[in-house]
């Protein structure tokens, strides 16, 4: 067995041994390798990525702010230097994945991307009012953004290109990322599908907001049409990622997208069913 995959098989086991009854967002985890040059850094509850290239590195999202450390510290564990994270990408802008931009992006020095519609509330910590979930998720602090990516914009670093896709409802800033993982000749595209859940502050009701409905079954659509070999999603329990990484269930799955759609669709559907009219 290979170097690389005595650490994947490894990092796994530790993993999922780690997090077996535990998910909170600070919940300690050892870091494990997912594909070639791409491992969870995050907690038991949250996914953080590190995506190694030969120019620098790139971190997907940061966990709530009292994970900052814990993800530093898996970097470090790993045998990567923080200094040499370049660019920060960001899901959405809640306090669990966004509440560690700033710290961060202030031990790495990196540049911080988010798509357009995320700025105002991660430059804030603030949120966004047209949010299901505004007013219940509280604050966190502000980050600077570098700059901001369209729908379809792409951030590039060491031969690896990241590509930015809008998928609101959740929040009105969730990005879906997406990208190729090559190990040799065999290359797998990564999807870290954002969240497409139906979840919000007491009192709201996705039945007044069509205009978020008719967004989140755009996202769930648009994701479910992703050429996906390995899916990922900011909570791992959602894609079931832990399992997956120990091998009890494929980690490789061309499918993978189309459940987590199909899944997020059920959902919408049971919510809006029991709305009251």
């Amino acid at each position: 067995m290979s170097a690389s995959l005595l650490l994947l098989a490894a990092g796994a086991v530790d993993l999922a041994a780690a997090c077996r009854g535990r998910d909170g967002w600070a919940d300690p985890a050892p870091p494990a390798q997912v594909a070639a040059g791409v491992y969870d850094v995050g907690t038991c509850g949250i996914t953080v990525l590190l995506v190694t290239t030969p120019a620098g590195h790139v971190l997907i999202d940061a966990g709530p702010a009292e994970a900052a450390p814990l993800v530093a510290a898996n970097v470090a564990r790993l045998g990567y230097r923080l200094a040499d994270v370049r660019f920060l990408l960001s899901s959405h802008e809640h306090r669990d994945h966004a509440g560690g931009l700033a710290e961060l992006a202030r031990r790495t020095g990196a540049t911080l991307v988010v798509r357009d519609a995320a700025r105002a509330a991660v430059e804030t910590g603030t949120g966004d009012p047209a949010d299901p979930q505004f007013g219940s998720i509280g604050s966190f602090a502000p980050a600077t953004v570098g700059y901001t990516v369209p729908d379809g914009g792409r951030v590039a670093l060491g031969g690896t290109t990241f590509t930015a896709l809008a998928t609101p409802g959740h929040s009105p800033g969730a990005t879906s990322w997406t990208w190729a993982s090559c190990d040799g000749g065999a290359c797998r595209t990564l999807v870290y599908a954002d969240s497409l859940t139906a979840v919000s502050a007491c009192g709201y009701r996705f039945r007044q907001h069509p205009e978020v409905v008719a967004a989140l079954r755009g996202s769930i659509a648009r994701v479910r049409a992703l050429p996906c070999d390995i899916l990922l999603t900011p909570h791992p329990g959602a894609s079931r990622l832990h399992e997956r990484l120990a091998g009890r269930v494929p980690l490789v799955d061309p499918d993978g997208c189309r459940r987590y759609a199909d899944a997020a669709e059920q959902a919408l559907d049971k919510r809006l069913s029991e709305e009251p009219r």
